[in-house]
Parts: C-alpha cells; structure tokens; sequence
C-alpha cells in the first residue's frame, strides 16, 4: 500500500494578486508551497479544509497532534508590520486575543487556536463598535520593548507626506493640520506605552467559544490606545450611510468607541486625523512610485480618508 505524499498546497487566487506588488511578493509567493509544508511535517499538522487567506498571509485550517483544531499562518516578510505578531500575541496570552500555540518568527509562520469564521461585520454596527470598546481594555497590557513606537513610525510617514510636496489632492489645511497634531501627538508623554493593535476592525474580530469575541492579526506597536480608533471608522463603508448622513455615522462610530473605553476625546479625534490623512497620502504615493495617476480605487480611498477627518471636526 503505497504512503500518501504531502498535501497539495493552494494559494488562494487573491493572494497570488499580491504578485503586481513588487518582486517581493512573486519570490515569497513561489516560495509558498514549500514553506507551508514543510511546516506541517515539522510541527506535525494536518490540513483539513481548503486554503484561506488575509491580505498578505496565507491560513490553513489544520488539526495538531498535540493541541487539536488549529489555524496555521504564514504572513509576507516582505514587510516589518508582523514581524513581532508572534511576540504581540504572547503578550496578550489569550486576554482580548486568539491564543498563540507556536510560533516560527523568522519565518513569519503562527500557530494559533482555531476560532468561528464569524467576524463583527455581523453586528450592527455600532454595537459592534461597543464591543471593541470592551476589546480595547482587554488588550491594555505594557508594550515590550522590542516594538517600535507608534511616534517613530508617525514621524517618518509625515515627514514623507512633507517632502511630496503642494500638488496633493488632499486639503492643504488638512495637510498642514496633521503635521502640527503629529508634532504633538508624538512629543513625550509621561503616560506608558502600551501594546496597540494598529489595524483593529471588524473583520479582525472573530467570534470564540471560550471568550465572545477575540481579535486577530495584530500589527503590533507601541503607543497609546487612542491612536486605534481610524480602522474603525474607514471599515463598513456603505453601512454609514444608515445614520442618516455619512458624516453623522462616522461621529456615532467615533464617540461610541471612546466613550466605551473612556478615551482621551481630544487626542482620540486628533489621532483620527492624523491617521487619515497619512492614509490618503499613502495612495497618492502608491500611484506615483507607479508612474501613474490614481485609480478609481484610490480616488475614493482618499476622499474617504477626508470625509473622516472631516466629520471627527465638525
């Protein structure tokens, strides 16, 4: 009877898309496969059930000899923004988060507990807002040292948007409104630094059998919980329009975030425009390293990056 050989590794066609990013992506994507089983023979994991994916991961649902129903994860390295996903999850230690079971960060691979495929985008949407409110507290822990801090990182993003100079399709009010909130968001504070999430919306929540709810795929830094808020409000797009107004929506969200976690209300809108407008910039940017005007995807990004920081204002 002959042994039945490794599984068959398939990498989602929407993740294969990743390839018009750079070479970076076609010589992680080719190499893929391999690493995906060598894994599972390493860590003794059986697939069973079809590949899925994130933005720049691929996620196999698998069953471990030792710890049962599983989720194995394998993200791009192209990029710094996982590389201490592992060492963020550790931290949390389940409290607020999917639990990590092992861990390969040079080769950006997780082994985490198997959650439901159901995600907050199943809530209303402000009730979903309440519950990452509660989330936020949850998820309060000390930021290791290893992360970079949320100001190094806000300090480089605007001093890029600075130096592409006047012909931003961006206000410039608001342009120049986000590098004096930046120069004061980032001076030094006496409050500690603590473990932020980075890109905590809906679809990064999923519902659990040991906790409600549970967040994954932390891109981890080290700042304070105001600066998490903008994912929040750019998510679910369409629903807003349910408010009454686009702008009245995006308030709602704004104040039932920090009134549930009891947030700084002013450094809270200051960090909502700061993050959206360097959003916009980054689409601009992406356009011209292309050589190329903004695409309809794009225009409508950054106009919803300005609607936000707008509304947040008025």
């Amino acid at each position: 009877m002959s042994t039945p050989g490794p599984p068959r590794i398939e990498v989602p066609v929407e993740l294969e898309a990743q390839r018009r990013l750079g070479a970076g992506w076609g010589a992680w994507l080719d190499a893929l496969p391999a690493r995906a089983t060598g894994l599972l023979e390493e860590w003794s994991l059986r697939v069973v059930g079809p590949s899925q994916h994130g933005a720049g991961s691929l996620v196999l649902p698998v069953v471990a000899e030792d710890a049962g129903p599983a989720m194995l994860k394998i993200a791009y390295d192209g990029t710094d923004e996982t590389e201490h996903e592992a060492l963020a999850l550790q931290h949390w230690g389940g409290r607020g988060a999917v639990r990590l079971l092992r861990a390969d960060p040079r080769r950006r691979s997780l082994l985490l507990e198997r959650l439901e495929a159901t995600d907050l985008t199943t809530l209303w949407d402000l009730d979903a807002c309440e519950v990452v409110a509660g989330l936020y507290g949850a998820l309060d822990v000390p930021a290791p040292p290893q992360l970079r801090t949320v100001a190094s990182y806000v300090e480089e993003w605007v001093a890029a948007m600075v130096a592409s100079g006047h012909d931003l399709p961006i206000p410039r009010r608001l342009v120049d409104q986000t590098v004096a909130l930046a120069r004061d968001l980032t001076a030094p504070r006496s409050e500690r630094d603590v473990l932020v999430h980075h890109d905590l919306h809906y679809e990064n929540v999923l519902a659990a059998d040991r906790e409600p709810w549970l967040v994954i795929d932390p891109q981890p830094k080290a700042g304070e919980r105001a600066y998490e808020l903008e994912p929040m409000l750019r998510n679910r797009w369409d629903e807003l329009y349910g408010h009454g107004s686009v702008r009245e929506g995006v308030r709602q969200r704004f104040f039932a975030l920090v009134d549930g976690a009891g947030l700084d209300e002013d450094r809270a809108r200051a960090w909502v425009v700061v993050r959206s407008v360097l959003n916009a910039h980054w689409s601009v940017e992406d356009a011209r390293r292309g050589s190329r005007a903004l695409d309809a995807e794009e225009r409508e990004h950054v106009t919803r990056c300005i609607t936000i920081a707008k509304a947040v204002q008025e």
